[in-house]
């Protein structure tokens, strides 16, 4: 039966600053990216932590997804909310797989497409489509998805979309508690067993990423469910320095612990104090800038990351190029992300979307 276009399609106020907010976790991420090249052992690194992004927007996904679908996915149905949920995101995964495999096949400095086979390539490419993990390229660290390693998050974005619509959208705020209780547990046995809590991208920490996202995923519904939006004036500028200090707080004797407080705990908060915090007019347009941009910079930026990668290792540039060298980088990469968005994901969306009122009642 079709669906009123009110009920399916109609969006709430946004939250201006975690929008904010995500898009400076989203370039903590890209910045760390570039720094574990220099530095492999992240306690050299001063934006070691960077990775902990991803845990950051597990927990702002679940608070966002609560936000939007509680009072209404029984109203729009699954069908329509996994349509909804599609379109907000597949297109950009579709787009950073074709610039990873345009990425692997012109990457100047090394070619590591050597040794594939057109068939493999096409399995690659098409598993890498449809988010299907296939960790079957050496050369990028057995990462689920060689061709976009970032999209591991996506896929476990993917399975929380899932489980939020039939099983998490039902329950009270006591089972949740209930089921997040063993999720700290996890956070914690994981990351004692690592020493951090960097997994989840190769085929050797593939449950990690289940675990860092059912944790933050959960906590996110919590805050949203339990009204925990705290109130302040602390505003986007100083919850920008706040969020940026857990990405490059020193490494601690007990590293594990730290980070896995930083997720337990402070994550949560930050998300809390964003959704209540004050944004003066001035920021407003910084926000927006950084919340659109956050996820078309997320998915796209990977395959310029191994050229650079690819750049480093084998051209040995000096230490004194390499601010520049990565400064200029991270503005490119903004700045392509912004075309994308512009010019694909946007046009893309809309074109969907339009298909979609023309099959829903008026």
């Amino acid at each position: 039966m079709k669906q009123s276009s009110a009920a399916v399609l109609q969006s709430k106020q946004h939250f201006h600053v975690l929008d904010g907010l995500r898009g400076i976790a989203a370039l903590g991420v890209v910045l760390f990216h570039f720094m574990e090249w220099i530095y492999p052992d992240g306690s050299k690194n001063f934006i070691g932590h960077g990775f902990l992004a991803v845990d950051f927007f597990f927990c702002l996904s679940g608070f966002v997804i609560a936000y939007a679908y509680d009072n209404r996915l029984e109203k729009m149905g699954l069908r329509e909310f996994f349509i909804s949920r599609l379109i907000r995101l597949h297109p950009l995964v579709i787009a950073g797989t074709v610039i990873g495999i345009i990425g692997l096949l012109a990457d100047p400095f090394v070619n590591q497409a050597e040794g594939y086979s057109l068939g493999k390539l096409a399995l690659i490419f098409l598993c890498s489509a449809l988010m299907i993990p296939l960790p079957i390229m050496k050369e990028r660290g057995f990462n689920l998805f060689g061709l976009n390693a970032p999209s591991w998050s996506l896929f476990w974005e993917y399975v929380a979309n899932l489980l939020y619509a039939f099983i998490l959208v039902r329950l009270s705020r006591k089972a949740l508690w209930i089921l997040l209780i063993p999720a700290a547990g996890a956070i914690l046995w994981a990351s004692h067993r690592a020493g951090n809590l960097l997994g989840g991208w190769n085929d050797a920490t593939f449950l990690d990423g289940g675990i860092r996202m059912s944790y933050s995923f959960l906590a996110g519904l919590l805050i949203y469910r339990s009204d925990w939006i705290i109130k302040n004036g602390l505003g986007f500028l100083v919850l920008s320095i706040l969020l940026t200090a857990a990405f490059m707080m020193p490494w601690f004797p007990k590293n594990w612990l730290a980070e896995s407080l930083v997720v337990l705990f402070y994550f949560p908060l930050l998300v809390a104090l964003g959704a209540g915090s004050d944004l003066s007019e001035s920021l407003k347009k910084a926000c927006v800038f950084l919340g659109n941009i956050s996820y078309p910079l997320y998915m796209t930026h990977y395959a310029g990351m191994w050229w650079y990668g690819n750049y480093y290792t084998t051209q040995h540039p000096s230490k004194a190029s390499l601010t520049w060298i990565i400064i200029i980088g991270m503005v490119a990469m903004v700045i392509f992300a912004w075309l994308v968005m512009k010019f694909f994901d946007m046009p893309v969306r809309d074109y969907l979307n339009k298909v979609r009122r023309k099959n829903l009642k008026p």
